[in-house]
């Protein structure tokens, strides 16, 4: 039985870089199909982005990131220094139109990637534009869909669409339409989850950023 998953993400989301490696694993051990939707977690944020401390001073992201370091490590995800937040949004649109031209998997390591390990500012155009080519893409067409905010109703729908399900945090699973998990909960979970997925009861279990 194909198992197909919707996750609610965003690109600045540490949380999701770790829900990747956790559908990759997964993806060896069930027959999956997955939907990643672009959920903009922080659209206050401006176009030059914010730091983390000043932005965010209720989380102790010394504290935070050496917990990340730690849950990353089993699924090769090394996370960097991270103290700038950019705002996410084109780099969101981006996704969006390399899955139009087929390479959504390639730039949605990439964008996750160039953020937390290589430090690179997602949220400058040029620097969207690098990782654009880089994973295949002609730039001055990203370029020109990016102008064009092809891609800005898309991104307003998914939003429209957590609001209805009263989706709050990412990641967020949702297994076959029915079952819910909130947050990058350990394999265990999410195995335990699977197997049991003709379950008639939803379930809901969670932590998020």
């Amino acid at each position: 039985m194909t198992l197909h998953i919707k996750i609610f993400s965003d690109y600045i989301c540490p949380f999701c870089y770790i829900g990747k490696g956790i559908i990759d694993r997964l993806k060896q051990e069930f027959s999956i199909t997955e939907q990643w939707l672009p959920m903009e977690i922080h659209p206050e944020t401006p176009p030059e982005g914010a730091l983390l401390s000043e932005h965010l001073p209720h989380i102790d992201w010394d504290d935070l990131y050496r917990h990340l370091r730690a849950s990353g490590k089993e699924f090769g995800i090394i996370f960097g220094e991270v103290r700038l937040l950019p705002n996410s949004r084109q780099a969101l649109e981006l996704a969006e139109y390399a899955r139009e031209q087929g390479l959504h998997d390639k730039i949605h390591e990439a964008l996750f990637r160039a953020y937390f390990t290589d430090l690179r500012d997602i949220g400058d155009r040029q620097v969207l534009l690098d990782i654009a080519c880089r994973v295949g893409l002609a730039p001055e067409k990203a370029q020109e869909a990016l102008d064009a905010g092809r891609y800005r109703e898309r991104l307003d729908r998914v939003q429209r669409e957590a609001r209805l399900r009263e989706i709050t945090g990412v990641p967020t699973f949702i297994i076959n339409d029915k079952v819910i998990i909130v947050g990058a909960q350990p394999l265990d979970v999410f195995r335990k989850m699977l197997s049991r997925i003709q379950s008639p009861s939803t379930t809901t279990t969670g932590n998020s950023q």
